[in-house]
């Protein structure tokens, strides 16, 4: 039966340690040789870069996440021990785990190291799906002539230079479609190398729940429940049309998915559809000055974004959430696509201005979407506004000084806020 090690990417027949390193990390499965759709997705990002980073943190839980009022973004795998998973609210995280160490998100080391990771992939294939900062899809098909190795040994290779070129670990799926891809990557985390192959399918899913679909959240889990459907095996019992009619476009989905049957492509060129950002406040906060500061980051997190991906978007958006989890959401369509972090500021402003006293607020939120490239954005200018033209140069001018001597060479006077 083949098999790979992972530490020295020696290929031989099936035995418990590697004959070249004696490293008991090998992979063995019938088909290992001949897959090529993956899903990588690193472990704990956000908490591996600041681990990385300051190595005091080892081996302490580090979470990732705003203050007692925010929520988990990432917990290391020492906090996951603990209970402790994304998402939750983090009083009930530090319930869990009162000694972890709580970390800011810094999302330009994030990106960062997401460019790095995504330098690597781009070196296998140009076939890849990125999903967020920390996972993506790859298809190899194709791929070993070139490399003159099976796409399994390339993504071995790969999780190897992850680690000993940035410091970082990830996990690996390996089977014949995404959705199998996607539920391989998490069957041994951290650090795991997981593969389905297409004989096993049906006897794999056969057992197993239907949260392993991805987007099943607890609502559909409930709806699934309602319908007596926990397991796939349950699923296989419904005819097609039966699914459909319940449970519309997406019964023909599950149908396929019951019998590990999925035929989308991987895509390079998903479009990204809006970009925002936004923030839980330690305490419920009506103060103009602090949500004003706060809107301006917000504004030029999201220009910043929007300019590194050359795209623009024609409508602004403000969200704001209420001490009593009520929701406001306004937005209004520009004249001109904008990725500039002055425009998107003083149209959610003016937004937010409307409202007039309707706080105190719990959430802040800046979103810009209906993108477009970035050709032509931001070129008519404002007749009614005189300054308007100068603070778009002074902005593109504080780009290029930002780019050249970091993010915080110049800051305005409302971000201090």
């Amino acid at each position: 039966m083949p098999a790979l090690c992972r530490d020295c990417l020696t290929e031989f027949d099936a035995a418990r340690r590697c004959p070249s390193c004696a490293s008991p990390r090998i992979i063995t499965h019938p088909e290992l040789f001949a897959l090529s759709i993956a899903h990588m997705d690193c472990d704990a990002f956000y908490a591996s870069v600041e681990k990385r980073d300051d190595p005091s943190l080892e081996g302490k839980p580090v979470i990732i996440g705003g203050g007692r009022r925010g929520v988990v973004s990432t917990a290391c795998y020492v906090a996951r021990i603990r209970g402790v998973k994304s998402a939750m609210p983090m009083f009930q995280a530090l319930k869990l785990c009162p000694e972890a160490v709580i970390i800011k998100p810094r999302m330009s080391a994030y990106v960062e190291a997401s460019r790095a990771i995504r330098a690597m992939m781009e070196e296998l294939t140009p076939d890849i799906e990125p999903l967020s900062l920390d996972e993506a899809f790859m298809d190899l098909s194709g791929t070993e002539r070139l490399h003159g190795a099976p796409p399994a040994v390339m993504l071995a290779r790969l999780i190897r230079r992850m680690r000993t070129e940035l410091g970082l670990t990830g996990s690996i799926g390996l089977s014949h479609n995404k959705f199998l891809a996607k539920v391989a990557s998490d069957l041994d985390k951290p650090h795991g190398f997981s593969v389905i192959g297409k004989a096993e399918t049906e006897s794999f899913l056969r057992h197993k729940p239907v949260r392993l679909i991805w987007g099943v959240g607890p609502a559909a889990q409930a709806g699934f429940e309602k319908a007596g459907i926990r397991t796939f095996s349950d699923l296989l019992r419904w005819e097609r049309t039966d699914l459909i009619a319940r449970f519309g476009s997406m019964g023909d989905r599950l149908w396929h998915l019951a019998r590990g049957q999925d035929r989308r492509r991987i895509s390079a060129h998903t479009p990204v559809k809006s970009i925002s950002n936004e923030t839980t406040f330690f305490e419920d906060t009506s103060d103009p000055e602090l949500l004003d500061g706060h809107l301006w980051r917000m504004a030029e997190k999201v220009s910043d974004r929007a300019k590194a991906k050359d795209i623009a978007g024609r409508v602004v958006t403000l969200k704001l959430k209420r001490a009593d989890h009520s929701l406001i959401s306004r937005r209004l369509s520009l004249r001109d696509a904008t990725q500039l972090a002055d425009t998107i500021y003083r149209t959610a402003r003016a937004l937010f201005d409307q409202l007039g006293d309707q706080g105190p607020y719990r959430l802040l939120g800046c979103g810009l979407s209906d993108l477009v490239d970035a050709a032509g954005a931001d070129r008519s200018g404002d007749l009614l506004d005189q300054d308007a033209t100068q603070r778009v140069q002074a902005e593109r001018a504080t780009d290029e000084i930002r780019a050249r001597f970091g993010p915080e060479a110049i800051l305005k006077g409302r971000a201090l806020r």
